[in-house]
């Protein structure tokens, strides 16, 4: 079979390539999705900016973050600018505005993580997911308060017994699932183990490094009939992790000025974050037309970051001309000290039913109330010395001539307690009908909801319009968009001082999205184009600093802004058989703080491209390969934590990267049939060998800032990310 291989100039409609007539190829089967009357599929949404993911394509992306985050990361409104974070910013937003379900219930993520490597396994495990649905903007009244995206895992049954696992380098899964004969019962539980060490030493620096990231997620369900079911999901994740740096050199600045720091450490960090879940779902269907769900669930959080790291650097500059190093006495030091603890507890329940009087008309509305428990204790503090002075330097007294206080770089000290509750309600209407020939959907509702701690109710009115004309081109325009907003929580409510700040206030997104879906035929092979354009005005914002991957708000309304992008993907079987897509995407997010004039955001993305791409042997179709690759323009949050941000404007380096899959299926579903003995009780058996940043490319993640005393100079020296690794997989199914 042919191959297919595209420019980036197909990025664009061409109606040259798409079939005469849309009934000439209706025989032909396509996994596309579109806008239809009558479809019955797990996790089914009638959110029209939904895009839907493989939960296979993500079991199989070469990622050390995730399977699922790996692949949405090479969506064109997803941005990211570290692999070992499964951590994502949408269209501008940063890390803390995107929202995560598992079976339609919300899911929380450890806050004080402050570097990617402490992060571990993301909480969705790709060997148990069924559907997923992912909503960049604009998405419909039932999900969440948050300003950027909604993200929603749907859970699958096991129809029988299965054992299925994964070992590599890094780490390994083992997944049971049974099923009773009559299928009432059902169960899925799951176990995974991880210790990136060996990708870790792939840094440029002598540290010893021991992290190890576990847990264990069930999935049982109990059909007491057709009409009512209850199902339960548990949780339970830690993760440690130790470092013990010794030494770094850093060699940066440009080919006519290097500049290389030599840094020695001392000291050692031990972070723990513990996560537990559980929620108990039942489902009653009186009839066809009403779906009645009650949720109760109850999320555990406790984290503690403890680290005391001194450092001394001495800066190394070279004669530009002879590329000698310089006579140079430039030096100094830094300590870094924290004990942070953190717990978290929320619980509570929520109520959701569904009217469906025909198969084109759904009716939805839901209550949701949370009891949440924080209790924060806070003790940061980091002191800079250079040539003996302290940064910043103590005001010197000219009547005694006496210094005044040590002053440190920053301190944050506080204990907080609160026991807030809150309430939200949403009710939406989604009807599809024929306007002439052509088809339309409709999509509008709204939700409100309440917060006790700082006593503000927010309203939140959301609408989705589309059109498939009677075109003999396949299109597909939507809009949508709407008011969003960002309810507060720990983070947002914490001040740069460590203190909690009652009257701190939701920020606010004003959307519109416009959007276009071309469906054609090149090849006798499906291809969808799909090409997004939005923009988001905001109030109300809290401006905040992005401390690695860490985000620290300034705790203060005192914000306003703006983003505006265009996004393209082009999704089909470049290969015949198995899905391939391209992605670009141009974005840009402007703030103003007090009135200063607008300054791009930390988040500022310009412009990004990415692919996912599989291929396999058509002779030795046994014989498979995929491929991610993104490049992304640096972000603009380079700059010292704690700066006025109209005085430094650092921008990162581009991101760079591109991991490989490689495998050879020996066992699959098909072949199954023909072997017996030992190797008969096998469904599936693959081997694997994946190839992180195949390039071994210097991509940079912050920068961490040292100060030279005699030349008043703040350098930044680049925090690097891993180099090239390889790792074996071995992965297998019962």
């Amino acid at each position: 079979m042919k191959k297919l291989v595209l420019p980036l100039s197909l990025m664009v409609p061409m109606l040259i390539f798409s079939q005469n007539r849309k009934r000439d190829t209706a025989e032909k089967v396509t996994d596309i999705e579109e806008v239809v009357f009558q479809k019955k599929v797990i996790g089914r949404t009638n959110d029209i900016t939904n895009v839907k993911i493989s939960a296979k394509d993500a079991k199989n992306v070469a990622s050390i973050s995730g399977g699922i985050e790996g692949l949405l990361k090479t969506l064109p409104s997803v941005n990211s600018n570290t692999e070992l974070s499964s951590q994502y910013m949408v269209r501008g937003g940063n890390y803390d505005e995107n929202l995560i379900y598992i079976n339609d219930i919300e899911i929380y993520r450890p806050f004080l993580i402050r570097n990617s490597q402490q992060e571990g396994m993301s909480i969705i495990n790709p060997d148990m997911v069924s559907a997923v649905n992912f909503s960049a903007g604009g998405f419909e009244p039932k999900y969440g308060d948050k300003m950027s995206s909604a993200l929603n895992i749907y859970y699958r049954e096991p129809e029988k017994f299965e054992l299925s696992g994964e070992a590599s380098l890094i780490g390994g899964r083992l997944t049971a699932g049974l099923a009773s004969k009559n299928k009432k019962l059902t169960a899925l539980f799951s176990g995974r183990y991880r210790n990136t060490n060996l990708v870790l030493n792939t840094l440029n620096e002598d540290t010893d490094f021991n992290p190890t990231y576990w847990d264990f997620q069930s999935y049982i369900n109990y059909h007491f009939s057709d009409k009512f079911s209850m199902s339960f999901i548990g949780y339970y994740s830690k993760n440690d992790y130790e470092m013990i740096p010794k030494a770094k050199s850093v060699t940066f600045g440009s080919l006519q000025q290097p500049i290389t720091v030599n840094i020695g450490y001392g000291g050692q960090e031990q972070d723990m974050y513990k996560n537990m879940m559980g929620t108990v779902s039942m489902n009653y269907k009186p009839s066809d037309k009403w779906k009645l769900t009650l949720d109760s669930f109850a999320y555990q959080n406790r984290e503690k970051e403890y680290y005391s790291v001194a450092s001394g650097y001495e800066i190394q500059t070279f004669d530009p001309v002879t590329q000698e190093p310089n006579a140079s006495f430039d030096g100094g030091g830094q300590i870094e000290h924290a004990r942070n603890d953190l717990y978290v507890r929320t619980y509570g329940t929520q109520f959701r039913a569904k009217f469906s009087p025909n198969i084109n008309t759904d009716i939805e509305v839901g209550f949701k109330y949370e009891k949440e428990n924080l209790n924060d204790n806070t003790n940061e503090w980091k002191l800079v010395d250079a040539s003996g002075y302290s940064i910043p330097r103590p005001i010197d007294d000219p009547r005694t001539g006496m210094s005044g206080d040590l002053q440190l770089f920053y301190q944050i000290a506080g204990k907080n307690k609160i026991e807030p509750s809150r309430l939200s309600a949403y009710a939406q209407y989604s009807q599809k009908f024929y306007w002439g020939a052509s088809k339309v959907f409709v999509n509008a509702g709204a939700r409100v909801s309440n917060w006790s701690f700082n006593k503000e109710t927010i309203f939140s009115p959301r609408f989705q319009f589309a059109i498939k004309p009677d075109w003999d081109t396949d299109m597909l325009f939507k809009l949508s968009g709407g008011i969003y907003y960002q309810a507060p929580f720990y983070k947002e409510i914490k001040d740069l001082d460590g203190n909690f700040n009652s009257d701190i206030k939701s920020q606010r997104s004003m959307q519109l999205i416009l959007a276009n879906d071309y469906e054609f035929y090149m090849y006798d092979r499906p291809f969808k184009l799909t090409t997004e354009a939005y923009y988001k005005k905001m109030d109300d914002l809290i401006p905040y600093y992005m401390d690695n991957v860490r985000i620290r708000y300034s705790g203060k309304n005192n914000a306003s802004g703006y983003a505006y992008g265009i996004d393209t993907r082009l999704f089909g079987e470049f290969v015949p058989g198995v899905d391939s897509w391209l992605s670009a995407s141009y974005a840009r997010v402007f703030e103003n703080i007090d009135g200063r004039g607008n300054i791009p955001r930390p988040t500022d993305q310009r412009f990004r491209f990415a692919m996912f791409y599989q291929d396999y042997m058509p002779k030795f179709p046994s014989m498979r390969v995929n491929l991610t690759l993104v490049y992304a323009m640096g972000l603009p949050n380079g700059a010292p934590v704690f700066t006025d941000p109209y005085q430094y404007q650092r921008t990162l380096p581009s991101y760079k990267r591109v991991d490989l899959g490689l495998s050879k299926v020996f066992i699959d579903s098909k072949s199954k049939k023909n072997r017996s003995g030992f190797w008969g009780n096998f469904e599936e058996l693959t081997l694997g060998v994946q190839v992180f940043n195949a390039f071994n490319i210097n991509n940079t993640v912050a920068n961490q800032w040292i100060t030279d005393y005699n030349s008043s100079v703040m350098y930044p020296v680049p925090v690097r990310l891993t180099g090239r690794f390889f790792n074996v997989k071995l992965e297998f199914k019962l």
